[in-house]
């Protein structure tokens, strides 16, 4: 019994992590997108690094910064080349500008429909002309392609954005991400849509420094005086010109700091923040943005019983150090619980696993055992985020509770827009709060699921700011600063204002109203709300307030504020959303802003490459730090070859009342076992009638199977001789559902074959074509 109990642990993750390593021999109908190890080899004549070097010039006026990134491309080989570049921006960039410089010749690129910017792109790139393209493809996810790179030539993209810097606590952030992670995709790469094919990316190995120099110079006018700078990510050199302005330069011995997220702190005098009314009289259009410090915030004694889900990414791209940040973490909020709380702890990777069917009491003892289980956790495996969510926002509730949802993840994932939505269906009246556990993690999920479930992003990069992060945390939901927040323009002809209602406020960060005004700008702005203590009021004399020709980026930042809305964390582009991408592509193109639907595309006019004959190469991406390769082959990357292998995940022990969940204190194998162990489950014979493919099934089913072996391993450990079949029935619908699920047992117990199809009904799998797919698969169970 302990050894199929020990083989169990090792087995609950596998089917994900074989589908990570993807055989050579796969059809390839079955082949899923998925990131990959660049090798070095082919033509020595074509060169394979084309980036020569990345740098951003960053000017901080006031509150809005201005970024102009510099990419300059290289042709070391004897070929002419398409580079392809997949990089990182930040969640809140209003792309508005790039150029393209050949030698003494500059291209200012034009802003198009997505689709025609890609014509005229490839038009040219076959007509022998250098041009390049920016493509959004996700809201924090950017795409070049450069054409026709002539051998000895070096061309240089420039691309443009601004953002608009909001202090949190006093203390002003500019982050910089530098790198895309690694991301887990279980879409087949047949069917997956343009926008997702950047997932299939070349990756160094970890530790391996980028392949590409990495430059940041940033100049801060704040405006008021400067009390200090902090650069936590990156060695830097900083300088003084008066009491307002600074200057601060990467030091040489970053050059290959381009796997981690810079990140820039700064506060003002006295912890003061710019806050107030900016306006832009425009030609056409006037804008106005407001920032108001909100008030203090009001501690109260009167904080009711609470209920926490946790939710812990134990997946292969947080092997090591991520991981161990997360337990920190998770050790800090537990441990501090109050004794009137409850909480439970899901884990997820390619499956998931409960603490518990229902929440414990926050005992000392309790505590412990969710510590032991999270301290077993290694990582490994693929990244099932969306499984993870419904079955943790399907928990039931405890009585009398106010619950908070917690998730812990790097979010390397691509399935961001479908996570919001869950989250927004789902969560009821709850609060979600996410963790950004890593150096380069996706912000746009981390924010964005803050963002929907209308609680708080936290990013930590390093274990020494858990302990802070944490406390944040707790001050945010035991007391807002505001509530029941609304806003009047009596006088001010204000319209276009966004957002349209705004969201209570937990961190003590300004109020941001964006909007349009007609004709002299006179009246107010009001502000209404709820405090701990009462009735909040604050009024804006907008004739006070002068309007500067110098704020134009205030029309940039409205209209991406206003696209940030409808299609980053909204639902415009899934469905037949015609009206919606409309709108943003309306936006994309009026304020020459990237979008989903809009690029940027220039072309030179003079033919460099007769016939357009061109090698494609894609450059070569580092892990960000502190990333293992466990993110990109899971054991695969390992050399583990013909095992079932991935991160250790606890089985349960069945004991009495409340605790009935807790995990037991079983061996965990962090090795492949030396020989093979006694007790598996094979899957046998796979039918398939419709739109899929056996093996197609056959991967999925691996992946349920991982799931059903870790959340039931009680029931089959206590049979270490079981032997017999069994036989499961179902139907994938056309959305990839299941329904009709049938399950016969031969040897097995009545109880487990009940949860083995309860199982199969919560499933979802690709979508079949044309229709249903009725599906027969047989599981031998051998000793």
């Amino acid at each position: 019994m302990h050894q199929l109990k020990k083989l169990l642990c090792v087995l609950i993750l596998a089917g994900p992590l074989l589908a990570l390593a993807q055989p050579a021999d796969m059809p390839e109908e079955d082949k899923t997108l998925s990131p990959y190890f660049l090798i070095k080899s082919g033509d020595p004549n074509v060169d394979r690094l084309p980036l020569l070097s990345t740098k951003a010039d960053v000017s901080i006026a006031g509150v809005i910064a201005d970024v102009k990134v510099k990419q300059v491309y290289k042709n070391d080989g004897k070929k002419p080349i398409e580079a392809i570049y997949t990089f990182p921006a930040s969640t809140r960039a209003a792309v508005y500008a790039m150029k393209m410089t050949i030698g003494d010749r500059t291209i200012v690129a034009d802003i198009r429909e997505r689709e025609k910017a890609r014509k005229e792109y490839e038009q040219a790139k076959q007509e022998g002309k250098t041009a390049s393209l920016l493509e959004q493809q996700r809201p924090n996810v950017f795409q070049m392609n450069v054409a026709n790179i002539m051998p000895g030539d070096f061309i240089t993209v420039e691309m443009s954005y601004t953002e608009l810097l909001v202090p949190t606590e006093g203390v002003y952030e500019f982050a910089y991400p530098t790198v895309v992670g690694p991301r887990y995709s279980n879409i087949p790469e047949k069917q997956a849509k343009e926008t997702d094919k950047w997932v299939k990316s070349p990756y160094t190995h970890e530790g391996e420094a980028p392949t590409y120099e990495f430059g940041m110079n940033a100049r801060i006018a704040a405006g008021l005086p400067i009390q200090d700078i902090s650069c936590p990510s990156h060695k830097v050199t900083t300088s003084f010109a008066g009491l307002n302005e600074a200057s601060v330069r990467l030091d040489p011995s970053e050059k290959a700091g381009g796997n981690r997220d810079f990140i820039l702190h700064y506060r003002l005098t006295g912890g003061k923040i710019e806050s107030g009314l900016l306006l832009y009289p425009g030609k056409d259009e006037s804008f106005f943005l407001l920032m108001l410090q909100p008030p203090k915030r009001v501690e109260t004694a009167q904080i009711p019983r609470r209920e926490f889900v946790f939710i812990m990414d134990v997946s292969g791209s947080m092997h090591g150090y991520p991981i161990d940040i997360s337990k920190k973490l998770m050790r800090n909020l537990l441990t501090n619980l109050r004794s009137k709380d409850c909480f439970n702890i899901l884990f997820f990777a390619g499956g998931n696993f409960v603490l518990s069917e229902k929440s414990l009491s926050a005992t000392k003892e309790n505590i412990e055992d969710a510590l032991a289980a999270i301290d077993k956790q290694q990582g490994g495996g693929g990244t099932e985020l969306l499984p993870a969510l419904k079955r943790a926002l399907a928990l039931p509730r405890a009585e009398g509770t106010s619950r908070t949802v917690v998730i812990a993840t790097d979010g390397y994932v691509t399935v961001e827009a479908e996570a919001f939505d869950l989250i927004r269906d789902n969560l009821g009246k709850a609060n979600m709060f996410a963790f950004g556990i890593g150096s380069s993690v996706n912000r746009l999920i981390i924010e964005g699921m803050a963002h929907v479930g209308q609680g708080e992003p936290f990013i930590l990069d390093k274990p020494d700011v858990a302990d802070a992060q944490a406390e944040k945390f707790r001050k945010y939901i035991q007391t807002p600063v505001l509530t029941g927040i609304s806003v009047d323009f009596p006088g001010f002809d204000a319209y276009d204002v966004e957002p349209p209602s705004i969201p209570d406020v937990l961190a003590e960060r300004p109020i941001l109203v964006y909007g349009k005004y007609r004709g002299k700008p006179t009246g107010a702005i009001t502000v209404r709300g709820l405090t701990a203590s009462g009735k909040y009021t604050e009024s804006i004399d907008v004739g006070e307030t002068k309007p500067d020709e110098q704020n134009v980026a205030l029309r940039y930042l409205w209209a991406r504020h206003r696209i940030q809305l409808l299609s980053d964390y909204g639902n415009v582009g899934r469905g037949q959303d015609s009206v919606g991408i409309k709108e943003v592509t309306d936006l994309g193109l009026k304020y020459s802003l990237l979008t989903q639907y809009t690029s940027f595309v220039a072309v030179d006019k003079k033919v460099r490459n007769v016939g357009g004959k061109t090698e494609v190469v894609e450059q070569v991406l580092p892990l960000p730090q502190g990333v293992s390769d466990y993110a990109v082959g899971g054991g695969a990357a390992a050399g583990l070859k013909g095992t079932f292998w991935s991160s250790p995940m606890p089985s349960r022990q069945a004991v009495s009342g409340e605790r009935g969940g807790r995990f037991n204190d079983v061996e965990y194998l962090r090795e492949a076992p030396s020989a093979p162990q006694s007790g598996t489950v094979e899957i046998g014979k796979i039918q398939v009638k419709g739109g899929l493919s056996e093996r197609a099934v056959k991967d999925a089913v691996e992946k349920k199977l991982a799931e059903i072996k870790a959340d039931y391993a009680i029931e089959l450990s206590s049979q270490p001789k079981l032997k017999g079949k069994m036989v499961v029935e179902f139907v994938i619908q056309a959305d990839g559902t299941v329904r009709d699920v049938k399950v016969t047992a031969n040897q097995l117990t009545a109880d487990l074959a009940k949860k083995l199809t309860k199982y199969f009904e919560q499933f979802t799998f690709v979508q079949p074509t044309g229709g249903e797919a009725t599906v027969k698969v047989t599981l031998d169970f051998k000793p």
